[in-house]
């Protein structure tokens, strides 16, 4: 395939003139040359217009000519993140995918902001793929491709501390922003309005570092991204949004300038995601499971997971090693079901850890459903089970929300809801599209048309984002400090104070399983769906 050069390829000084010019600049301050420098400064002008202003290599050339393409982006949960020596995160799903697309290998590389587009600039990176917003200042030094999401900027405080009413009173308080961000830039506006506002410019990778910051209490006030803010505020439950200080902004991959040709791959890159549903998919898998803020639920989690996910992480990493599902997924499983609280049980009579039915247990080969090393090893065979079952086309992550919404409300049921996606014409192979219609089973109108009949099917939906919410915490606590355990606890699987007796506790109804729903011989998959 033919590479065309791009039309405006780069016509600035190289390295080495400007290392020749510096030469011949200290050369000239000797006064026993500077009757030669006339002719030299001829020479060097031009020398410097044949070499910089010969056709360079565009970015795009390079990119294709080295098979390397070179992303810049920001650690942060939102953007680019390390879990278990692997890459993942939004941006970073996005830039191997344009890889992928231009058939070249992926080098990508955590930067702070400043850093970043400075190496877009510079020519270290072709791309920053960083969550950047699109602003009048940064466009006069890098060019955007297409806008792929929309952010506003929150002003960010802390519970139980004073706080500005206005954005009269900001200049009272004590202000921290990442250097270089559009947040600084908003501030430089607002200082017209308000001229003794100020504030602090921190050098740092992300906004996570900030919002670590302001929970130790080095500052009253920092400024985030919506979306940045919306997966992160379950990680620092102690802050709160106090109001938007813009309009919507576009978020959009920072280019170099004079770069066509790599401007129009993206674009074309991009009408691809958005013409083939791939980027809403995407964002469904990143962000899909957020939902509202819950100061009381995220705080006894994580208190729970001091007092009594030590007594069975070792159970779990067991489970890990023997099926290959990540233990942070089982836990947020068993916390979901049961608390992490072995003599659990429900009106409907499932019970212990992972809340087996009589029936599972059995089909399980599981003796004791209360004893937490055999409820752990049965409930992660069950949900293998009931993954094994989907069919084989609906591919990862969709695969797993399925299966845990089998796991929850029957194979049966969630067949159902399939069938009344494909008859609404949405696709019952995506978990975005059918967990709308989950709960149209408890509506008569529409129950009665499918097989297995009525079902609680708002409880699946619910329950899958919870685990996705519990699930993406836990991923977050065992990176920030990784939980370990027990040996002699787990030997011995005593319990916390308020577990040690062998008396059983409820599970509230809305929260328990259906013991005839989680029978998965009763509800076998229907062939209704193609």
């Amino acid at each position: 395939m033919g590479i065309l050069p791009d039309a405006d390829a780069s016509c600035r000084p190289q390295s080495h003139v400007l290392h020749s010019l510096q030469m011949t600049i200290n050369w000239a301050r000797n006064p026993e040359n500077l009757k030669w420098l006339s002719v030299l400064a001829i020479l060097v002008i031009l020398s410097l217009l044949l070499v910089t202003c010969s056709p360079g290599v565009s970015p795009y050339q390079e990119i294709i000519e080295t098979g390397e393409l070179r992303v810049v982006t920001r650690e942060n949960p939102s953007t680019y993140f390390i879990e278990n020596g692997e890459a993942n995160g939004f941006e970073y799903d996005l830039a191997q995918g344009f890889a992928d697309f231009l058939g070249v290998e992926l080098k990508i590389y955590p930067a702070s902001v400043s850093q970043a587009l400075a190496d877009v600039e510079n020519g270290r990176a072709h791309i920053a793929a960083a969550g950047l917003s699109v602003t009048e200042a940064r466009k006069l030094n890098v060019n955007f491709g297409p806008a792929y999401q929309e952010v506003t900027q929150i002003l960010l405080g802390r519970q139980q501390s004073r706080r500005p009413k206005d954005l009269s009173e900001l200049p009272n308080f004590n202000i921290a922003v990442l250097k270089d961000s559009s947040h600084q830039e908003r501030l430089i506006q607002l200082k017209a309005n308000f001229p003794y506002l100020s504030w602090d410019e921190k050098i740092a990778q992300s906004s996570l570092d900030l919002m670590r910051l302001l929970e130790a209490r080095e500052f009253d006030l920092t400024i985030v991204d919506s979306v940045e803010f919306a997966v992160t505020q379950r990680y620092f439950p102690k802050l709160i949004p106090l109001f938007d200080l813009t309009e919507p902004q576009e978020l959009a991959w920072a280019l170099p300038e004079n770069s066509p040709q790599l401007q129009l791959k993206v674009a074309e890159f991009f009408n691809l995601l958005e013409t083939s549903g791939d980027l809403d998919q995407l964002k469904e898998y990143h962000f899909g499971y957020i939902k509202s803020f819950d100061y009381v639920e995220v705080t006894s989690f994580t208190r729970d997971i001091d007092t009594r996910l030590q007594d069975y992480i070792g159970l779990f990493k067991q489970a890990e090693q023997n099926y290959g599902l990540d233990w942070k997924l089982l836990a947020a499983i068993s916390y979901q079901e049961s608390h992490w609280r072995r003599n659990a049980i429900s009106p409907t009579g499932v019970r212990g850890l992972m809340m087996l039915t009589k029936h599972t247990a059995a089909e399980m080969g599981i003796a004791d459903r209360r004893d937490p090393a055999q409820s752990i090893d049965g409930g992660t065979r069950y949900l293998l089970k009931v993954m094994d079952k989907i069919p084989k086309r609906i591919k990862y992550p969709d695969r797993l929300w399925f299966a845990l919404a089998g796991y929850n409300v029957g194979f049966g049921h969630l067949e159902d809801a399939r069938i009344l996606t494909e008859r609404a014409g949405n696709n019952p192979d995506l978990w975005s599209d059918v967990r709308e219609h989950l709960p149209l089973l408890s509506e008569k109108k529409y129950y009665s048309t499918v097989k297995r009949g009525k079902a609680r099917g708002s409880e699946p939906v619910k329950y899958v984002e919870n685990i996705r919410d519990y699930y993406d915490l836990l991923r977050w606590l065992t990176r920030e400090n990784e939980v370990t355990a027990d040996p002699q606890a787990e030997s011995d699987s005593p319990e916390t104070q308020d577990q040690q007796s062998d008396e059983e506790v409820t599970v509230p109804q809305e929260d328990a399983p259906d013991e005839n729903n989680k029978d998965l011989s009763e509800n076998l998959i229907n062939d209704e769906v193609i």
